[in-house]
């Protein structure tokens, strides 16, 4: 009877810290968080990227060890084998063998648990059949598609028949067809007293399947509870009725039972979706400054985005040093020849020279100020001179 109440998964002031190459701490993935995860419950584990999931399934595996507090898996350490033995696990990216058939791939993982040969072959014919892969059972896994390679891998997720089966992102990738089936799977592996822990970012999935969530941020957990508890909103009501004429609802209350005529109904409390509790969640956190080492949601643009581009910027200063005088400045009698632009031709023949001979040029006579400038003039002479150059 105490195994039956005995938590799948018990937490206790669960920390993880990593460290520099200097021993010195970097990141504090998982804060000192206490949790339990009951027999035969469907849980998930939500929160923004870096909020410490990825850390804390990892150390449900016996992956990471916890740097504080307390972990058990089955009454034990989640690094004994017969722990893992009891563990099933889809990651969020399939990591499989490319050159190895679906069938061959199934068989491998099944070799790993020492499963017979005749089991090996009878639960690798009935996975297949459920993730819809029977037809290429001979196909190797590194031609699949990522919706194929998902449910491959949710396939080798269940070969050892696990009592605690972990999804980090079940549903990525697949079709809705896909993602349909993988939610009724994970419901009839609750009917038969399966304990599964889903992380997925798609909340609707999370909705249809979770008993309870878990909503970690900067390490910690931020609500917990069934969806019912989190979701339900006080304060109001709501009837749940067949369609009434007109009148009726007018008088909807004192009129009820009389237009029902003895049907039932329902009177229950409206629900946020569990996207709108989540976003609660984080948002309240955020207000309150807390510090995570993940994803804290987008700012502002970045400066060098925002700015315009520099090489236009350049040509604008050009522009406006080649632009005529103000009109207050004495005007010419007639336009400068292009011989007439000591400066321009001064400035063209220093670039020059620095470009062949690295020693500075001597220091030229301050130009004589110019009331105007011809710049149809001004790139002929640039054209000369280029052209003097490369002859």
């Amino acid at each position: 009877m105490a195994n039956q109440i005995e938590p799948v998964v018990r937490a206790v002031g669960l920390t993880k810290v990593f460290r520099d190459f200097w021993g010195r701490p970097k990141a504090k993935a998982v804060n000192s968080i206490d949790f339990e995860i009951r027999p035969g419950e469907v849980v998930g584990l939500l929160g923004p990227n870096g909020s410490g999931k990825s850390t804390t399934v990892k150390m449900l595996l016996g992956l990471l060890y916890p740097t504080g507090g307390r972990l058990s898996v089955f009454g034990r350490s989640p690094r004994v084998v017969e722990t893992k033995r009891e563990i099933g696990y889809l990651p969020e990216e399939s990591y499989l063998y490319k050159y190895l058939t679906a069938a061959e791939t199934l068989d491998f993982f099944g070799s790993l648990f020492n499963l017979s040969a005749a089991d090996r072959k009878e639960r690798i014919d009935q996975l297949l059949e459920m993730v819809g892969l029977e037809h290429a059972r001979r196909r190797r896994v590194g031609e699949f598609s990522k919706g194929m390679a998902r449910r491959i891998g949710l396939a080798q997720a269940m070969i050892n028949d696990p009592s605690f089966l972990i999804l980090d992102e079940p549903t990525s990738g697949l079709d809705p067809l896909g993602c349909r089936e993988v939610k009724d799977l994970i419901l009839t592996l609750k009917r038969r007293g399966k304990t599964v822990l889903v992380t997925s970012h798609l909340l609707s999935d999370v909705e249809d399947v979770c008993d309870r969530v878990i909503i970690l941020y900067g390490g910690r957990i931020r609500a917990e509870g069934s969806l019912n508890d989190l979701l339900t909103v006080g304060g109001a009501q709501r009837i749940t009725t067949p369609a009434l004429p007109p009148a009726a609802m007018e008088k909807l209350l004192a009129l009820l039972r009389e237009n029902l005529h003895g049907e039932e109904f329902r009177i229950d409390r409206p629900r946020r979706t569990l996207e709108e509790f989540f976003l609660d969640v984080i948002a309240k956190a955020r207000a309150e400054s807390v510090e995570t080492a993940g994803v804290s949601g987008g700012g502002h643009i970045a400066e060098y985005l925002a700015k315009g581009d520099e090489s236009s910027a350049v040509l604008a200063d050009l522009l406006n040093e080649a632009a005529p005088a103000p009109e207050s400045a004495p005007a010419p009698e007639s336009a400068p020849a292009a011989d007439d632009t000591p400066e321009l031709s001064a400035r063209l023949e220093s670039l020059t020279r620095e470009a062949e001979d690295p020693e500075p040029p001597e220091e030229a006579a301050p130009a004589p100020a110019r009331p105007g400038v011809d710049l149809g003039a001004a790139n002929a002479k640039l054209n000369d001179l280029l052209g003097g150059k490369r002859e």
